[in-house]
């Protein structure tokens, strides 16, 4: 079932990348550069003979791209083309090529997913924002980007800085785009040696630095130091967008949504509040990762993603809501985070989560909000009660794991479910256990006896803790 639902979701997106694929120009791999004096010779370099497995860490990003409007040959009308492109890629090999190209013709409508009928400007229009590339094989590729405009007098048009990278930590890399917005001020020249250092510094474990010097004209030599948090299942995600858009019942309605696995359209004017807030909404699925359709920000050629069958988390821009609403759509959550409303919805939201947990985690969330003084503190108090959500309904999992000779453990699911003594969190979990969430992190947990040593194994342990100690008190109490 799961692989029939995976090669179906394939299909669906495939058919819309495609789609995409045939709208957009041929880029060649020696792109001219905005202008002559934004034209940077790389320094000689080894050759790479193929693609670096990203998966493991090794490096921070696989590209840094410029993209620009560039009017088109017929009309007044914009599209957006890469530019710069470092590193360049040399001697792969021929599905190596393909799937590079592919990658290359998607990522600038990501960058420039508002449209194509843009006018000089003269007021900066910065924003920072992100998207995911998903491959069928379920592997994303992440793009971060800073929007704005070129320095100097006069009107222009906007460009984005994007670092293509498999890394999720979007606080690590606004940082690094902080330091390659502030070369972008002098030169396109000064940004290559950053970059070229940060390419070949090893990813940091978490709660480690890794520090990099850097040449600035007029400025000298600097030292850059880059810390990934310590409490991982957070370094990707900012929650302060979504408490700013939306109020605590609605957010749980979104995480009873999400859980359920189905359709879920965000719509806001900005990109940086569309993608905020989606990635937001899918970490609060911690410790299960959302595997469906997932488009942080739909260019308009692939709006045609809402009308797919299979279960979807994307964000589209305000200006197409009408389209929208035009579209067939069964069963889809519609969520406005301008006017902090919900469009369309199922109408049992309210009703997926058992009761007394669904209370829990709002007298949780309502507590102290108005201590919160920094993002990683948001960040805990938004995140914790929703991990303790999944602590007190899974977190038994392991116990139900039986192990054959040859290692392989055998999920026991309906022993699983009657554990739970409680009658409206069994209900939930029967449902629970049947989405492709639970089932791809159980088919994880069956193939080592010994759980990963993470976040959520330490609150599970923390959990049974107090249980133990809860029940002596009980007897004492008698």
């Amino acid at each position: 079932m799961l692989r029939s639902l995976r090669q179906m979701e394939g299909r669906v997106v495939g058919r819309a990348l495609r789609l995409l694929r045939n709208r957009l120009p041929r880029l060649q791999a020696g792109s001219p550069q905005d202008n002559p004096e934004d034209a940077v010779k790389e320094p000689e370099r080894a050759q790479e003979h193929s693609l670096p497995n990203f998966a493991g860490g090794q490096h921070f990003f696989e590209y840094l791209l410029v993209v620009s409007l560039k009017k088109k040959r017929s009309g007044d009308d914009y599209e957006p083309m890469i530019t710069y492109q470092f590193p360049k890629r040399e001697n792969l090999l021929r599905g190596q090529q393909e799937e590079e190209e592919r990658l290359l013709k998607a990522i600038p409508l990501f960058c420039f997913p508002d449209g194509n009928e843009w006018a000089l400007l003269t007021e900066d229009s910065r924003e920072t924002f992100s998207f995911v590339l998903t491959n069928v094989d379920g592997s994303r590729k992440i793009g971060y980007c800073r929007r704005l405009l070129p320095a100097g007098p006069g009107p222009h048009l906007p460009k984005v800085y994007c670092i293509i990278s498999c890394i999720g930590c979007f606080g690590l890399f606004s940082k690094i785009l902080d330091e390659v917005e502030k070369r972008h001020q002098i030169s396109m020249a000064v940004i290559y040696p950053f970059m070229q250092g940060l390419r070949e510094a090893a990813f940091p474990a978490p709660g480690k630095t890794v520090t990099l010097k850097s040449f600035i004209p007029d400025s000298g030599t600097e030292f850059i130091s880059l810390t990934r948090p310590l409490d991982s299942h957070l370094e990707h995600v900012d929650f302060s967008s979504l408490l700013h858009c939306l109020r605590f019942e609605q957010i749980l309605q979104i995480f009873a949504s999400a859980v359920l696995e189905r359709k879920i359209i965000f719509l806001a004017e900005g990109l940086s509040t569309l993608s905020q807030c989606i990635h937001a909404a899918a970490a609060l699925l911690y410790p299960f990762s959302w595997a469906h359709t997932y488009i942080p920000v739909v260019p308009e050629s692939l709006l045609a993603t809402v009308c797919c069958p299979t279960p979807f988390m994307v964000g589209v821009q305000m200006r197409l809501l009408q389209e929208v609403m035009d579209s067939p759509m069964e069963e889809v959550l519609l969520v406005n985070l301008c006017e902090g409303t919900f469009l369309m919805s199922v109408g049992d939201e309210r009703d997926i989560l058992p009761p007394k947990l669904q209370d829990d985690l709002l007298d949780s969330l309502s507590q102290g909000t108005n201590e919160l003084k920094t993002s990683e503190q948001i960040n805990e108090h938004v995140s914790g009660p929703f991990v303790q959500f999944f602590v007190k309904t899974v977190g038994h999992y392991a116990s139900y794991i039986k192990w054959d000779a040859n290692g392989q453990g055998h999920f026991q699911e309906r022993s699983f479910c009657k554990a739970l003594t409680s009658k409206t969190n069994r209900r939930f979990v029967k449902k629970f256990v049947k989405t492709q969430l639970f089932s791809l992190f159980i088919q994880e947990a069956e193939k080592s006896k010994n759980p990963p040593a993470g976040y959520f194994q330490q609150k599970i342990l923390e959990y049974e803790e107090q249980k133990k100690q809860k029940k002596p008190r009980e007897k004492t109490v008698k």
